[in-house]
């Protein structure tokens, strides 16, 4: 198939295995664990700093003039959304002297993502998937935000944080559906979008269990 039929192919299958990540249960866990804006918030400062550092190392190897300023942008992008929480989290008394989102080390999924080396793979895996599961993880957070009355921080997801991720998505099946042209390039798009799934699956599962955090924001 060509470019733009595999994106729609994998965008369906996205759709459905993206449901694992987002039950229809009630967004607040049974019990335990930090389920506050701003506990939420500091997960989201993690995930904002690996995104902004990741497009930032892609970019120096990209092989398109054109996906190099696309990653200079989503890092930028990604800078602005941690320094948007990073006041909010202010705003709501939290005091983040001392605080290092990247205290305990850069996650599984960062660690995959630098690895890889071909733009297909990086495009489906990071843009195209990443930050699809972003939007999903947002969308749940908003909702989270709105029952707890927390209004403010719901129009920072809606009105800014989302429209870049939606963006930044667009833009990765944008690329794929140009970088994606042959089986073996399809391939290898396909590969890198299952296990970037897989490892989000597991970090939700992960932060689950160990600290009964649930429906984080994304990136």
């Amino acid at each position: 198939m060509d470019g733009h039929a595999f994106v729609a192919a994998l965008a369906r299958e996205n759709n459905e295995l993206l449901k694992r990540l987002a039950p229809a249960q009630a967004l607040e866990a049974e019990s335990g664990g930090d389920l506050s804006p701003t506990g939420l918030l500091r997960i989201a400062l993690k995930n904002e700093i690996e995104a902004s550092e990741i497009a930032a190392l892609w970019m120096a190897t990209a092989g398109d003039l054109q996906l190099k300023l696309g990653l200079a942008r989503q890092s930028g992008d990604e800078a602005k959304h941690y320094r948007l929480i990073d006041e909010r989290l202010r705003e709501l008394g939290d005091d983040l002297s001392g605080f290092d989102p990247l205290a305990e080390g850069y996650s599984p999924l960062f660690n995959y993502l630098r690895g890889l080396t071909t733009d297909v793979e990086r495009v489906a895996a990071g843009q195209f998937t990443r930050e699809a599961i972003a939007l999903v993880k947002n969308e749940q957070f908003i909702e989270l935000c709105e029952d707890r009355g927390d209004l403010a921080t719901a129009r920072l997801y809606r009105d800014v944080i989302q429209i870049d991720e939606r963006f930044h998505h667009e833009m990765g099946a944008n690329f794929l559906s140009r970088l994606a042209r042959d089986e073996q390039s399809q391939s290898l798009a396909r590969g890198a979008r299952s296990r970037t799934l897989e490892l989000a699956e597991e970090l939700q599962t992960l932060a689950w269990r160990k600290k009964k955090i649930h429906h984080a924001p994304g990136c």
